[in-house]
């Protein structure tokens, strides 16, 4: 069975360097998505709409997972890829600091060889197995393409994220570039398992000239 590994093969995007900034130009992929908002009073970690999108996108990913690996012709395994999370506010600067109002978008990045098919598939047997769960309605299976970004990657808590996006504000007005698009983090590590001084999550934010 040929196995992949989107993390080894796309490094430049999923493993940046923590020491600067970098510009990158993203491709467009195919991802499981969950849109959402953060409920008044609540954050990510105690928010149900967004404990119900994770549940949700790491169903329907696994499951897709093993469907691939099972396929009567051309199996293949491969790594599921990192959680990611696009985050904004409507009329407004998205503010890392201040969570009232936050809007998001997660999702897992699915292999090209993964169709629409195979992902309504993989849906029909998660609900059989789960059941209907919140989460599963508002999934979506499409594309996306973020084009020009600076990325770094940090290294820490969340609650030390600011000083890292400073940097990457920095780094734009001194190159030139304007900041657009939605704040954009991909969760490398388990906030569960990892202490929080190593947990690595990749900053990245659109740009343009």
């Amino acid at each position: 069975m040929s196995k992949l590994d989107l993390r080894k093969q796309l490094k430049h995007l999923y493993a940046p360097s923590a020491q600067k900034v970098e510009v990158v130009d993203v491709p467009r992929f195919q991802f499981a998505m969950v849109d959402g908002q953060i409920e008044p009073g609540r954050g990510p970690e105690d928010s149900p709409a967004f404990q119900e999108a994770l549940e949700a996108l790491y169903g329907i990913s696994y499951t897709l997972k093993f469907a691939s690996k099972l396929r009567k012709e051309d199996p293949l395994d491969y790594t599921v890829m990192a959680l990611e999370g696009l985050w904004w506010v409507e009329g407004g600067e998205f503010d890392i600091t201040h969570p009232e109002g936050w809007r998001w978008t997660l999702m897992i990045m699915q292999p090209d060889h993964i169709t629409a098919e195979m992902y309504e598939d993989a849906l029909r047997q998660l609900r059989q197995k789960k059941g209907e769960r919140p989460g599963f309605s508002r999934l979506r299976f499409e594309g996306f393409q973020e084009g020009l970004c600076a990325q770094i990657m940090h290294v820490g808590p969340y609650a030390e994220e600011p000083a890292t996006i400073a940097r990457m504000h920095a780094f734009a007005q001194e190159n030139g570039y304007r900041l657009c698009g939605k704040h954009h983090e991909i969760y490398l590590g388990d906030p569960r398992r990892a202490s929080p001084e190593k947990m690595k999550t990749v900053l990245r934010q659109p740009i343009t000239v």
